[in-house]
């Protein structure tokens, strides 16, 4: 436990120094929140609808953090300690993989709870958003999200031998996910054929469960986002620890 505090602070100055999730994780989402406040506000999410843009988006726009550390974050850090030869040096001490990637995980995950935060806090005080469902539910929904998000980020920087090859891999995993999922751009105004296409995409799966979290809704009605989650979670973790490189 010592060594994980040790590590964990240590990476976590570091993170800080570099400002990349600072402005990706921390700003963007609620720069987005913002706009979306701005153009849709209490303008009803399609036809018919008996939810506003605001509240459909909240849960989306809450995991941009969640994909950038998760998907983009994580794997560019472990693998760029790969290129540099620092998980070699790792491989002659006590410390695990699992030890590894799980200080990567949690500091990712603050950035993810501090930008949940902040994205509330925006949606409250500037445009009157309250959340319908149950923060319980919603909670649990959220901290699903981040681990599947966070699992494919631990397996892609587990086994990516550098920096070049780790960004190509994330780079096709983040932005059409942060794009097509409803993260940015709703969902709602998506024309059928793309939000069919953005089905497939695993971070749609997730914001339609916080979207269901938020607005109450009955949890059978995801029940398939949730097995999706769940699955993608346990399969890339697996993954990740067996298939570790240290060089």
């Amino acid at each position: 436990m010592k060594a994980f505090r040790t590590m964990l602070k240590n990476e976590l100055k570091l993170s800080i120094r570099g400002m990349d999730m600072f402005i990706f994780a921390i700003c963007m989402p609620i720069v987005v929140m913002f706009i979306l406040g701005i153009i849709y506000g209490s303008k009803p999410a399609f036809d018919g609808a008996k939810y506003t843009f605001l509240e459909q988006s909240f849960g989306a726009v809450a995991t941009i953090a969640v994909c950038a550390g998760g998907v983009m974050g994580l794997p560019l850090v472990i693998s760029d300690y790969r290129n540099k030869k620092i998980l070699k040096r790792f491989k002659v001490t006590p410390i695990s993989p699992a030890m590894i990637l799980a200080v990567q995980v949690a500091i990712y995950a603050l950035y993810s709870i501090v930008s949940l935060i902040l994205v509330y806090a925006t949606a409250t005080i500037f445009f009157g958003y309250q959340l319908d469902g149950s923060w319980l539910q919603f909670l649990c929904a959220y901290f699903l999200v981040m681990l599947s998000m966070f699992s494919i980020g631990m397996m892609v920087g587990g086994v990516a031998p550098n920096v070049k090859t780790a960004g190509i891999i994330t780079s096709i995993l983040y932005f059409p996910m942060l794009i097509f999922s409803g993260a940015t751009l709703p969902y709602e105004i998506m024309p059928t054929t793309l939000q069919k296409v953005a089905d497939f995409l695993p971070l749609t799966q997730g914001i339609k469960l916080l979207k269901a979290a938020s607005l109450g809704l009955p949890i059978d009605s995801v029940m398939a986002s949730v097995i999706v989650m769940i699955a993608l979670a346990v399969v890339c973790i697996s993954a990740s620890i067996r298939l570790f490189r240290w060089e």
